[in-house]
């Protein structure tokens, strides 16, 4: 049997919060990894760079190509340089990953303006912002490319977290909105929606108790990490994905078809 050509071969992609907030993998590094492991050169951006390098040692370790920039999503004049140095670097950009964000807990009469509008714009304007700045490079290089943004399952259902629930919400509705706007330029966009992932931002916040109801809340009754949204995201990225684009694709164990209840991620709280 010939050996297997790399999925991303001659690929570069930019993954926007390629490191973790701690020990572990998170969506973002697992996704950062694969993209290396398959051939593709990777930018690894993240607020913290230091958090990127952790990436790219690991990307290193197995003789991929990589690099990493330091960036905050939510500025244009960063996203612009983002997308430059992916030029500067490895000559195009054929692959974004869209994975910056964070919690914002409480209901529309409990959060504050101030904290209602930082969730926003980390969580969904940084994505825009991002993808208007690569886009460009994507038509230039003439080859189209494929743009991954990290949602929520909190973004399809009912959540007792509003900022985060309504921000995930909109991520769904850029991600439609984008992928008919650029159709026509072989631009790709689609949408990942995690369940209750165990990730290096979740750990902090829960008990072993909350871990094992977790796992067992939807069908498959098991635990979803980072790695099981970086393999969606590389399926999205790869050609096997060419015919797919304005999708949302829940990576979630089932829950969303079956769970009753507005589940919090963070808590045991359960609202019916």
């Amino acid at each position: 049997m010939a050996e297997r050509t790399p999925r991303l071969e001659g690929k570069v992609a930019i993954v926007t919060g390629a490191g973790s907030s701690s020990e572990g993998i998170g969506n973002g590094k697992a996704a950062s990894i694969l993209f290396a492991r398959e051939g593709a050169k990777v930018l690894l951006v993240d607020f913290q760079e230091d958090r990127a390098r952790e990436t790219l040692q690991m990307i290193q370790e197995e003789g991929g190509v990589a690099s990493t920039l330091q960036g905050d999503m939510t500025k244009l004049e960063d996203c612009q340089r983002m997308a430059d140095t992916a030029m500067e670097r490895y000559g195009r950009v054929d692959i974004l990953d869209n994975n910056v964000g964070i919690a914002g807990g409480g209901t529309v009469l409990e959060v504050s303006e101030e904290d209602w509008d930082r969730v926003m714009t980390v969580n969904l304007k940084s994505m825009m912002l991002a993808s208007k700045a690569t886009i460009p490079h994507m038509i230039a290089s003439g080859g189209g490319g494929s743009i991954i943004n990290i949602t929520s399952i909190a973004g399809l259902r009912a959540n007792s977290m509003a900022p985060y629930s309504t921000s995930k919400a909109g991520i769904v509705g850029l991600t439609f909105s984008m992928a008919a706007d650029h159709a026509g330029d072989n631009i790709r966009v689609n949408a990942i929606a995690p369940g209750l992932v165990y990730t290096p931002m979740v750990a902090p916040h829960i008990s072993d108790d909350l871990r094992q109801y977790r796992a067992n809340a939807a069908p498959l009754k098991s635990e979803g990490t980072g790695w099981d949204i970086g393999y969606a995201a590389l399926f999205l990225a790869s050609e096997e994905a060419r015919w797919i684009t304005g999708i949302c694709l829940p990576v979630d164990a089932g829950l969303i078809v079956v769970h009753p209840g507005t589940f919090s991620p963070m808590t045991q709280q359960t609202r019916y």
